[in-house]
Order: C-alpha cells, then sequence, then structure tokens
C-alpha cells in the first residue's frame, strides 16, 4: 500500500481491531484511524515507523488496549513522543516495542504514564543500551513489564546483572525476563529491584540458584521455565501462593523449602526423584490446592500426604510411582477432586488404593495394570466421580460390581484394553453416563445380547478398531449395530474379523438373510401380530362403543323406563333437583328422569351404570351445558357416548339446555359439541320468569 486516503476506514463504527502488518506505513500521523473511537487492537508491526511519536488523534482511542509496533525501525523515545499519553492517559494500554532497534530513551519520558503492558525483546544490541533505555523508563507505573529477547533473535550472550538496577525507579506489579543467557556475577541482590512485584516470570534463564532471595519479598506468583539451574532453588518466601517450575535443566533430586502462603506448585518436566512424598514439610505449607508432579523420575509415595489435606488437584502422570499398593496412601485427601496416575508404572494389587477419595471427579489411570488383567472393587467409595479413563491397563475381565456405586459417572474410557464383549450389564448402573469409548479392544458381539440395559443417557459409544464376529450366533446384535449408526461414533469403521470370507469387510454388510427364515412365514407372523394388536387397540379404544351397540340390540324392542337420562356436571346438581326435576317430573304431565344419584345401581361399574341404566332405558337425553360440564371429563365421555346412542337409535334423541352464556373460545375445546349447538336448536336458560317458562 503507497498510500491511504482519509476516508480509507470511514463508516467503520464498530471497529475493534486492525491488522495493517507489512503495509509500508511510514508514520503513525499519516494514519487515517483518528476516528475509529471503539479501536481496541492496533497492529502495525513490520513496517518502516521510524519514530515513536503517537499523534494527538490518540486521545480520541480511548478503548485502544494494546498497539504492536514491534519489528520496525524505532530507534529513540522522546518525550514529545508520549505527550498523548500524558494529556489523556490510557490505562489499559499495552505497548509492544520488541525488535525495534532502541539506542535511546529520554529520562523522564514515562514518568507518571500509567500502562497495563509493555514489551521488550531484542531490541538493544548492548548490555549498556539496554541499560540506558531501562533508566530512560524511570517513573513508569506498569502492571506487566517483558524484558529479554526472542529465542531466534538472540543479540547478547551475556548479561550485566545491573541493568536491573534501573528497575528500582518503576512501579511494576508483573515481571517477565526471556532468554537473556547467563548473568555476569552471583545471584545475592539480583532481584532486590523486583521485591514489590506480585508475579515474576523467568523464561530461559541461566543462574547458579536463587538461594539468597529475602524472605521479605512480596512475590505471589513465581514462574521458572526452562531455566538452567545447578541446584533446586530451596525457596523461603512467606508470601508466594503460585509457583510453577517447568522444563528446568541442571537438577536431578527435589529439595525442602519453606512457602507457607503456597496453593498452587506446578513441577512437571523436571526428571526430579522424590525419595518420600509426600507432606506438609516437603513444601512447608499446609495450604496446597493444586499439586504437579507429572513427567518426572521416581517418586516414592512413602507418606500419607499429612498436613495436605486442602489438595483439590493432584497429577502424577509419565513419573514412576512406588510404594503406591503399600497402604491406603490417599486416606486423608478427603477434598481431593483430580486425580491422575496414568502411565506410572503401576500395578493395581490392592483394593483400598482410593480409599477416602469421596469427593473425586477425575481420575486417570491410563497405561497401568491390574493383577489377573481383572478390575476389581475399588471404585466404592467414588461416588462423585464424573470422569474415569482405563485405557490401556490389558484389562481383559471387569468384575460384576465393579462400577455399582459410580452413579454420577458421566464420562468412561474402557479403549485400549483387551475385553472379549461388550458386557451391558456392567454399565447398567452407570446412570448418568453419556460418553464410552471401548474402540480397541478385542470385542466379538455383546454378551447375551442385553444392549437394552446401556444407560438411557448414553448418547456416545465407540466401537471402532474391535475383533467382530459376523456370523448368525451374533445376529441380533449386528442388527443392533445397524439401527444404531446414528448414536455408535465411526459406525462405518467397524470391521468384521470373522469368518474369513468377509474379514476386514464392514459390519453393515452383513445380511440377516442368510439367517432368518423364509420371508412367507415372516410375513404371515408379521400380518398376524399386526392384526391382533390393531383389534386389541380398537376394542380397548371403543369398549364402551361396543357395550353400546349391544345392549341397543337388546333392549332396542322393548318400551322404555324412563323419559329422558340426564348428564349434568355435578357442580349444577342444585339447579338440576330445583328447576329440571321439579318441574318435570311434577308437572303435567309428569316425566320420569333418570338421575345418577338416585337411579344407577349400587356395586355397578360407573361406565356400566351410564349405558345400561341411562341410556339403554331412556327415551331421550339432556344435556346440561355449562362451564362446569365442559371441564369435566366424566360429562364428556358420557356426552361422547351420547352421540353414539344417538346414532345407533337412528332418532334425534339428545336436547341441548344451556345453563348461562359460554364463551366460544372456551365452547371450542370441544370441537363436536360446538358444531352441535351451531346447527342444532337448543334451550337457554335464564334466571328470570319469562326464562323459566
Amino acid at each position: 500500500i503507497q498510500s491511504l486516503a482519509w476516508g480509507a476506514f470511514s463508516g467503520l463504527s464498530s471497529l475493534q481491531k486492525l491488522v495493517a502488518v507489512e503495509t509500508n506505513l511510514v508514520s503513525l500521523n499519516d494514519f487515517p484511524i483518528g476516528h475509529l473511537k471503539t479501536l481496541k487492537e492496533l497492529n502495525v508491526a513490520h513496517n518502516f515507523i521510524h519514530s515513536f511519536k503517537l499523534p494527538e488523534y490518540f486521545s480520541n482511542l480511548l478503548n485502544l488496549e494494546h498497539l504492536d509496533l514491534s519489528n520496525n525501525k524505532i530507534q529513540n523515545i522522546y518525550y514529545e513522543d508520549v505527550k498523548v499519553l500524558h494529556q489523556m492517559p490510557l490505562l489499559n494500554l499495552s505497548l509492544d516495542l520488541s525488535l525495534n532497534p532502541l539506542d535511546f530513551i529520554e529520562p523522564g519520558t514515562f514518568k507518571e504514564i500509567k500502562l497495563n503492558g509493555l514489551t521488550l525483546r531484542s531490541n538493544f544490541n548492548s548490555s549498556d543500551v539496554m541499560k540506558t533505555c531501562i533508566q530512560g523508563l524511570a517513573g513508569l507505573k506498569i502492571n506487566r513489564l517483558v524484558l529479554g529477547e526472542f529465542k531466534n533473535e538472540r543479540k547478547l550472550k551475556r548479561f550485566d546483572r545491573s541493568f536491573l538496577m534501573g528497575l528500582c525507579n518503576l512501579t511494576i506489579e508483573q515481571f517477565r525476563i526471556a532468554y537473556l543467557g547467563e548473568f555476569s556475577g552471583d545471584d545475592t541482590d539480583l532481584f532486590n529491584c523486583l521485591a514489590n512485584v506480585s508475579g515474576i516470570s523467568l523464561l530461559s534463564i541461566s543462574l547458579e540458584s536463587l538461594q539468597a532471595l529475602r524472605k521479605d519479598f512480596r512475590w505471589q506468583h513465581l514462574e521458572m521455565i526452562n531455566c538452567d539451574f545447578e541446584k533446586f532453588p530451596a525457596l523461603k518466601l512467606s508470601s508466594l501462593k503460585k509457583f510453577v517450575f517447568i522444563d528446568n535443566k541442571g537438577i536431578s533430586s527435589f529439595n525442602e523449602f519453606q512457602l507457607p502462603s503456597l496453593q498452587y506448585l506446578d513441577l512437571k518436566r523436571n526428571h526430579l526423584s522424590f525419595k518420600g512424598c509426600c507432606s506438609h514439610t516437603d513444601f512447608g505449607t499446609t495450604k496446597l490446592k493444586h499439586l504437579d508432579l507429572s513427567f518426572n523420575d521416581v517418586i516414592t509415595l512413602s507418606s500419607n500426604f499429612m498436613g495436605l489435606e486442602q489438595l483439590e488437584h493432584l497429577d502424577f502422570q509419565h513419573s514412576t510411582l512406588k510404594q503406591i499398593n503399600a497402604f491406603s496412601t490417599f486416606l486423608s485427601l478427603r477434598n481431593l477432586r483430580y486425580l491422575d496416575i496414568s502411565y506410572t508404572h503401576t500395578r493395581i494389587v490392592f483394593h483400598g488404593i482410593f480409599t477416602g477419595l469421596v469427593s473425586l471427579q477425575t481420575l486417570k489411570m491410563a497405561g497401568n495394570s491390574f493383577q489377573n488383567n481383572l478390575l476389581p472393587d475399588i471404585f466404592t467409595e467414588l461416588t462423585n466421580l464424573t470422569i474415569l479413563d482405563l485405557s490401556k491397563c490389558q484389562l481383559e475381565q471387569v468384575s460384576q460390581t465393579a462400577f455399582h456405586f459410580l452413579s454420577s459417572l458421566q464420562v468412561l474410557n474402557m479403549s485400549h484394553n483387551k475385553l472379549l464383549s461388550l458386557d451391558a450389564h456392567l454399565y447398567e448402573p452407570l446412570h448418568s453416563l453419556q460418553i464410552l469409548d471401548c474402540s480397541f479392544n478385542r470385542i466379538r458381539a455383546s454378551k447375551d445380547q442385553e444392549l437394552q440395559n446401556l444407560p438411557r443417557n448414553l448418547t456416545w459409544l465407540n466401537l471402532t478398531k474391535n475383533e467382530f464376529a459376523c456370523v448368525c450366533q451374533h445376529q441380533s446384535f449386528l442388527q443392533w449395530v445397524k439401527d444404531q449408526r446414528q448414536f455408535l461414533v465411526g459406525a462405518e469403521q467397524m470391521m468384521c474379523a470373522e469368518p474369513p470370507d468377509m474379514k476386514d469387510m464392514p459390519v453393515f454388510s452383513f445380511r440377516n438373510a442368510t439367517c432368518q427364515m423364509s420371508k412367507t412365514i415372516i410375513s404371515v407372523s408379521v400380518v398376524t401380530v399386526l392384526l391382533v394388536t390393531v383389534v386389541g387397540v380398537l376394542v380397548y379404544k371403543f369398549y364402551f362403543h361396543l357395550m353400546l351397540l349391544a345392549g341397543c340390540k337388546k333392549y332396542g324392542r322393548g318400551e322404555s323406563t324412563y323419559d329422558a337420562f340426564v348428564i349434568y356436571s355435578s357442580q349444577d346438581e342444585d339447579w338440576v333437583r330445583n328447576e329440571l326435576v321439579k318441574n318435570l317430573e311434577e308437572g303435567v304431565p309428569p316425566f320420569q328422569l333418570c338421575l345418577h344419584y338416585r337411579d344407577f345401581i349400587p356395586g355397578v361399574a360407573i361406565a356400566a351404570n351410564i349405558i345400561q341404566e341411562g341410556f339403554h332405558k331412556s327415551r331421550k337425553v339432556i344435556v346440561v351445558v355449562s362451564q362446569h360440564f365442559i371441564q369435566s371429563r366424566w360429562c364428556i365421555f358420557e356426552y361422547e357416548i351420547a352421540q353414539t346412542w344417538q346414532f345407533l337409535s337412528s332418532r334425534a334423541g339428545i336436547i341441548f339446555i344451556v345453563l348461562q352464556k359460554l364463551e366460544k373460545s372456551l365452547l371450542r375445546q370441544q370441537v363436536e359439541l360446538y358444531r352441535l349447538l351451531s346447527r342444532n336448536t337448543y334451550l337457554e336458560w335464564e334466571d328470570s320468569v319469562l326464562g323459566r317458562h
């Protein structure tokens, strides 16, 4: 890009990130972004910018959080360059000036300026220049300062430790130093100017040790990664809460340290040996919650984590554990939620190995082995376990009660073992199980074809890379595989191992026709079953209508006992007694009504009374329609039977009385009733002299 018009970015009123790497920029002054008030990240690295001068329009970029000016041509930084930061502080701004050939920073340039971050890596050609530039940062208040070099951009082989003295004039919250090779002199007071930082990170630094750190250092987070030590640092820092010590060289044995406030300890990938692990005396704290000793050498568990009862996360993977079967090593860790002993050359013999881990949620023990290649009942106390990894444990058998207490388990990995069958009964107690991986075993089929016993919540099942027997003996299992194609992961990759003519062919290629009875017998059987089922369903559904039909044939020619059978809601009974019954039965001529509270025979089913006493022995049916009637299931049932009765008797036998005006929305809930009232004449009761008449 040779030029940018002033309106190049107009209209981008919501822009938050702008990357202009390798666009031949030579100055920020001509960069038309002053109106981008929502901008949070500006990356102009790998350009030809010579001046660090921040234009006046930066006062409009109040949301700017990250400015990347790395790999440009900036050599000098003057007070005038950052004048806009003095006038309009950008408290959340992080600057990256790495790979610029800095020679000079004017003293006082950054005085009273507050920044979130500043990165200076591979900037200086000599220790003297580095020292001068750091002194030029005096007065800067910063949350995170990163100094040093890049692994592949090394300019200085040896550093004068005095350059760190310039940091005494800065207010720093977190400090990181990377790839600075060897320091000249001892480290007695190397970090004195950093005594008040909360976090310090050392990446690929060569130090003899850190034995001389003062106890009054206020460090809360210390990180040492890929450093070179002569011996393990015996730290004594009362404020340190998090200590990360990873991939360091030159040490082989662990030394005790005193860190009374320590909660998080990561010692992975150091090839360390522990002769007596682990107790609070090893780490000088009783507050430890996270302990990672993975990818180390031999760790001997000779204590029972005395004083470390607050541990929640414990990782030993790819270290060699010894004496883990001697006793209940984890007995005191009742708060532990995560335990990883994968690939620790452990052979499980002691059944009480996990006793005490009542809060454990994740257990990873892949790559170990069990006595007789049998998974015994070792999880009896792990009732809160949600994730269990038993892959690559050479398992051939599993105890029928091994998983009985794991009702909360959601993920189970049984892959890369030697299981011969998919025994669904094993997994039946796992009511919460969602993911089951049984790939890379020797499974031929499901044991006893009890696949319906698999947990109902199971949504992911992997059976690939097994040795399936595609023979008639396992026909039901093979059919189940076809039916559950969507449920099985990688179902197309499930291959047959036998018979020889189907070896390495997909399980789906197995045809049931070779094992089944003739199609005619099957068809007849299916049709018969369907007919019986349909008839049964129809008889069940229309049982009362059939009763009514039978009664019509029986009573059809005889005289009726009642003039009318009254269908009404029990909540309208007062009106029926005082108005309907009184006027009809005591009037002239008198009519005889069939009323359920008076005329139904005791001891007979309600439905039978309705049909036999109500419909069969009555000339007419009176339906008292009200809001209560529509909401009563019994009333609607009686009304439906009345419709069938009217159809079978071939006469207009239903008289409707509407007690009060009903809302159409309520009436439409009963579609047939609504249609009948719309098409037929009905009586409407009103509580007045004319209405009664």
